[in-house]
């Protein structure tokens, strides 16, 4: 299991909406500069952003400008691409041979697989003295194998449920749950206040699938995930219970109705939608969320009653009941790209001005800590307070186990929700994808 210590890791908390950045490559004229310090000839670098619409689109805009701006010679093209078609579209570019210049690193299993192709630009030596000051050891062995740095450190996401204060209150709840007895309890009465109790955006399977990792991050020991990091196989008797788990709270019907064909980001009728706009209760994800959230709200701000609290215990697991699980998500370039020009623009992305500006775009906290003083929201204060106060971290299972693994993972996890699969299938899902390698 992805595991950092605490404190580093807190240093390393940052802004993002599962922020993505990518895009085709480089020409080849810039490719063959590589190495080189390439500041006295026109550079050209493709940045993909999953930021589509709104504050974070806007961002984007303003930080490629400025950093145009301050380097005559470089020019950068955004690409928009949607945060569920990111990954599918970047390994594909990748495996072409046509590697976009900068893109989003989700580490795990997945940076694994890029750095064995030769496909990521080792930036060790980049990386500034300001960025490391700014940023801190700990973010950067996140983003690392043998010691060497892959990606630019952006942000530390750790996921729980963001929820409605309005709602709960009006639903009778007078304390936020901390066991399965009571997160059930509280659902049966939003439910009966006339709202869903948890939204849930299944058509895009990650969503579906973070249920049965965080059943298995309380039912799992920690060393149990360390060692099915190595293995991928699912051995253990908790992984069962994980699912078992899962299947009893989906009949309880805690669920919005249609969540198999709900998607989680886009439109007031998406699962952080109907949060936004107090159709639900809550939804657990990740700490993107409250960015996600605001951009659909009716007039597009934060949600004023926005709350979170970490997921909750279950009777009898394994694993500590205070652990957290989050992606740990960083910038690349890819290995073609312009050494100098790429590496300058991620030194630049985790400088505290620009992180000031991530924050006020994204609603989330940011990575550099030169720029945290600028959090003020309660929200993200126990988002902080719940990650310090975890004994360790893991990464989302899809991200850590790899993409062949991860694939096989969500969608055996869909298919229990709807009915066509047991839990059973999800063991044997995981085992037959890793021996296929």
């Amino acid at each position: 299991m992805a595991r950092m210590n605490r404190a580093a890791a807190f240093a390393a908390l940052g802004a993002s909406i599962a922020l993505v950045v990518s895009g085709c490559s480089s020409s080849d004229d810039n490719s063959s500069d590589n190495a080189t310090a390439d500041a006295d000839k026109p550079v050209t670098m493709t940045l993909w952003t999953n930021a589509t619409t709104g504050p974070g689109a806007a961002f984007f805009e303003d930080t490629v400008k400025s950093f145009d701006t301050a380097n005559p010679n470089v020019t950068i093209k955004i690409q928009t691409i949607q945060n569920e078609d990111l990954d599918g579209k970047l390994q594909t570019a990748l495996n072409s041979g046509d590697a976009p210049d900068i893109f989003l690193q989700r580490g795990g299993g997945k940076m694994a697989a890029m750095v064995e192709a030769g496909q990521l630009m080792d930036i060790t030596d980049s990386i500034s003295d300001e960025t490391k000051a700014g940023v801190g050891e700990g973010a950067f062995k996140a983003e690392s194998i043998d010691d060497k740095v892959y990606a630019m450190p952006v942000s530390v996401l750790p996921g729980g449920f963001f929820y409605s204060k309005d709602l709960y209150e009006k639903a009778g709840i007078t304390s936020t749950p901390t066991t399965l007895d009571q997160l059930n309890d509280a659902n049966t009465k939003l439910k009966a206040s006339g709202v869903d109790a948890i939204a849930l955006g299944g058509k895009d399977a990650w969503p579906a699938a973070h249920w049965y990792y965080w059943f298995a991050l309380r039912e799992c020991s920690e060393d149990t995930l360390n060692a099915t990091a190595k293995s991928l196989q699912f051995e253990d008797d908790c992984w069962t219970r994980a699912g078992d788990d899962l299947k009893a709270f989906k009949d309880t019907g805690a669920f919005n109705k249609g969540f198999l064909t709900t998607s989680a980001q886009q439109g007031a009728g998406s699962s952080a939608g109907l949060v936004a706009n107090h159709k639900a209760g809550a939804e657990l994800m990740g700490a993107w969320d409250p960015g996600v959230i605001a951009s659909l709200t009716p007039d597009e701000k934060p949600l004023p009653d926005l709350g979170f609290y970490p997921f909750i215990s279950v009777p009898n697991g394994q694993g500590d009941p205070k652990a957290i699980m989050g992606g740990v998500d960083g910038y690349s370039c890819s290995a073609k790209a312009p050494k100098k020009a790429c590496s300058d623009f991620l030194n630049y992305l985790a400088s505290a001005d620009v992180q000031k500006a991530y924050y006020k775009a994204f609603n989330a906290p940011p990575v550099n800590k030169d720029a945290q003083s600028v959090v003020t929201e309660d929200y993200l204060k126990a988002v902080i307070a719940g990650f310090n106060d975890a004994p360790y971290v893991s990464q989302w299972l899809d991200t850590l186990y790899g993409q062949n693994v991860g694939n096989a993972l969500n969608t055996a996890v869909v298919n229990l929700l709807a009915d066509k699969g047991s839990v059973a299938d999800i063991i044997t899902a995981v085992n037959n994808a890793s021996a296929k390698g």
